[in-house]
C-alpha cells in the first residue's frame, strides 16, 4: 500500500507550482498538470504483448496508454483518427488506404513509418502468435507500404468495417526493432512510456513528452496497481492511497453513493454476460433443448439479480443503445413453452445439468443462481460449479456442456457477431459450435454492405433467428463503473471500458 504521505507531498508540490494560491476561492482547489495518478485493477496482465491479449482489463488499459492503433473510437463508437490521419476505400470496399500522421515517434526516438504497420499486421496474421484478431483479419490478403506514410490493405471480400477492425485492442502498432522485448520492455508511440512492471503488484508509466497530441497527457506518472479484492481497493480509494478503482462491481458502487470524497461514474457498455450451451454436447445438440433453456431465462429479472440494476437486458451482443437493436423482441421467460419443448425432446420428467462459472465474479455467480432457481419450474435441476478463473478459461470454457461467460463489447455489429455466430467464427468454434446456414448468409451479406438501412434489416433478421434458434442466451450488457476520488478532474468512463487518464488532472 502506498503511504498517504506520497499523496500529501504531491498535493503540496502542485500547490507550490500554482504560485498564486492565495487568490483561489476558499474551499476550492485548482486542477494542475503534473503529479502521479494511481488506478487499481482486479487482475494482473497475462501478457504485455498487445497481439496476444485475450482477457482485457489492465491489459487493454495499459496498451491504451503505451501504444496507438491506426484508428480509435469515441464514446459513440464512431471511428476516429489515431496514427492514421485519414483513410479511404475503393468503391468495391476491397482496397483500403490509410495515411499516417507525419512526425510520430516511438518512445525510443524511432520515427513511425508504414513498414511498422505492415510488420504489426503481418505479426497479427501469424499463426504462431495466436492473436484473437487473426480470424477477423482473414479478410485481409495483403498489407503493403506504398510510401513511408501510406499503407494499403487488400481484402478478399468487400468489407465495410475495416476502419473499426483496425481499432481492435490487439492492433496496437509495434516496431520490428523492439518486438523481441515487448513482453519485458514494451515500446510504443503512446502518451505514456513504460517504466516497470512488478508482476501481480503494479505497473509504472511516465509521461511521453514527445507525444503527437499537444498537451497530452497532463499528468507525469501513472501507477497501475493490481488489487484483486474490491473491498481492499475501495478502502484504498477512501483513504486516498489510490485515485480510481476500475470496473466497480454493482455492490461496491452502491456503497460509495453517499461518500463526500469519492464519486462513481457509470456508463452503459456492450460488454455482455450470457449462458453458453455447447451445441456439440448432449443435451444441447438438440435445438429444442437449447430453445427451452433460452425460454427459461427471464432477462429483465435475471439482469436485476445479477447486476443490482446496473445492466440492461439484451437479445444478442448488439447492445440496446445501438440503432440496429430489435426493441420488439420479447425478453421475458416462457416457462410453459420451455416445458413443452423439453417434453418433445424426451425430458418430460426433467433433467439434471451442471453449470460452470468462473470464480471471483459475483455478477456471473448471481446469474447462474438465477438460472438455477428459474429452471426448477421446468423440473430441470441445475448444480453450480464455481471454478477459479485461470482453471475455467484453460479447462472449462468451450469444453463443458453449460457455463456462464462474459465478453468485452465490440465496436460494430460485424465485430460483435461474426466471430460468435458464423459457423467459421473463432469464438463460435471455441464456445458453442453453432451452425445455421441462414445466419451465416445474413452475417456474410451484412459485413459486405456499407448501406446502413440494408445492414439494419439484415441484423434485425439475425436477431429474430437467434432469439429462437440460438446457441445460448445473451442475457444483458453491463454498465462500466469506476470509483473516482474527487481530486481527479476530467475523467469520463468509456463504453469501451477504457480508463482514459490522458486528459485528467489532479487537485
Amino acid at each position: 500500500m502506498h503511504h498517504p504521505s506520497h499523496r500529501l507531498a504531491l498535493s503540496r508540490r502542485t500547490l507550490l507550482a500554482l504560485g498564486a494560491v492565495a487568490t483561489l476561492p476558499v474551499g476550492s482547489a485548482a486542477a494542475e498538470e503534473g503529479g502521479t495518478i494511481r488506478v487499481t485493477y482486479p487482475a494482473a496482465v497475462a501478457t504485455l504483448d498487445p497481439a496476444k491479449f485475450r482477457v482485457g482489463g489492465l491489459e487493454y488499459n495499459y496498451a491504451y496508454c503505451v501504444f496507438n492503433r491506426l484508428t480509435t473510437q469515441d464514446a459513440k463508437l464512431q471511428v476516429m483518427p489515431d496514427l492514421a490521419a485519414s483513410w479511404e476505400a475503393t468503391p468495391d470496399l476491397k482496397t483500403w488506404t490509410f495515411h499516417l500522421r507525419p512526425g510520430v515517434k516511438f518512445h525510443d526516438g524511432k520515427p513511425l513509418v508504414a513498414a511498422d504497420v505492415v510488420f504489426t499486421y503481418t505479426r497479427l496474421k501469424d499463426k504462431e502468435i495466436g492473436s484473437v484478431l487473426r480470424a477477423p483479419l482473414d479478410v485481409v490478403t495483403k498489407v503493403e507500404a506504398i510510401d513511408p506514410l501510406t499503407v494499403q490493405f487488400t481484402l478478399s471480400i468487400p468489407y465495410a468495417d475495416l476502419p473499426a477492425l483496425v481499432a481492435g485492442y490487439q492492433a496496437m502498432i509495434v516496431s520490428e526493432a523492439t518486438a523481441a522485448t515487448l513482453t519485458t520492455n514494451p515500446i510504443g508511440t503512446g502518451p505514456f512510456k513504460f517504466v516497470e512492471y512488478k508482476p501481480g503488484d503494479q505497473m509504472v508509466l511516465e509521461r511521453n513528452a514527445d507525444y503527437f497530441l499537444p498537451g497530452i497527457p497532463k499528468i507525469d506518472r501513472a501507477i497501475l496497481r493490481i488489487i484483486p479484492e474490491y473491498t481492499t481497493a475501495v478502502a484504498a480509494l477512501e483513504s486516498g492511497a489510490v485515485d480510481i478503482v476500475y470496473d466497480l462491481p454493482p455492490e461496491q458502487s452502491d456503497k460509495l453513493k453517499k461518500s463526500t470524497t469519492i464519486h462513481v461514474a457509470e456508463v452503459s457498455t456492450g460488454a455482455w454476460q450470457g449462458i453458453v450451451m455447447n451445441n456439440d454436447m448432449k443435451p444441447f445438440d438438440d435445438p429444442r433443448v437449447r430453445e427451452a433453456f433460452m425460454k427459461l431465462v427471464d432477462k429483465p429479472s435475471f439482469t436485476d439479480i445479477a447486476t443490482f440494476g446496473h445492466g440492461t437486458p439484451t437479445v444478442t451482443p448488439i447492445p440496446p443503445t445501438h440503432p440496429y437493436f430489435r426493441k420488439d423482441i420479447s425478453l421475458v421467460a416462457d416457462v410453459p413453452g420451455a416445458k413443452k419443448l423439453l417434453a418433445e425432446a424426451g425430458y418430460a420428467n426433467g433433467m439434471k445439468v451442471e453449470i460452470f462459472v468462473p470464480g471471483s465474479s459475483p455478477p456471473m455467480e448471481r446469474l447462474a443462481t438465477a438460472f438455477r432457481d428459474a429452471a426448477k419450474q421446468a423440473n430441470v435441476t441445475v448444480t453450480l460449479r464455481v471454478v477459479p478463473q485461470d482453471k475455467f478459461f484453460a479447462e472449462m470454457e468451450g469444453k463443458v456442456p453449460l457455463n456462464v461467460d462474459n465478453f468485452f463489447g465490440r465496436t460494430t455489429p460485424d465485430l460483435m457477431l461474426y466471430s460468435w455466430y458464423h459457423s467459421t467464427g473463432s469464438w463460435n468454434n471455441t464456445l458453442w459450435h453453432y451452425k445455421n446456414t441462414a445466419v451465416d448468409k445474413l452475417l456474410e451479406t451484412a459485413r459486405a454492405t456499407s448501406d446502413k438501412a440494408e445492414q439494419a434489416k439484415l441484423y434485425g433478421e439475425f436477431q429474430e433467428i437467434v432469439n429462437k434458434d440460438g446457441p445460448g442466451s445473451i442475457v444483458y450488457v453491463s454498465n462500466f463503473a469506476c470509483g473516482i476520488s474527487n481530486k481527479v478532474k476530467g475523467f469520463v468512463p468509456s463504453p469501451l471500458m477504457w480508463v482514459d487518464i490522458n486528459v485528467v488532472t489532479l487537485t
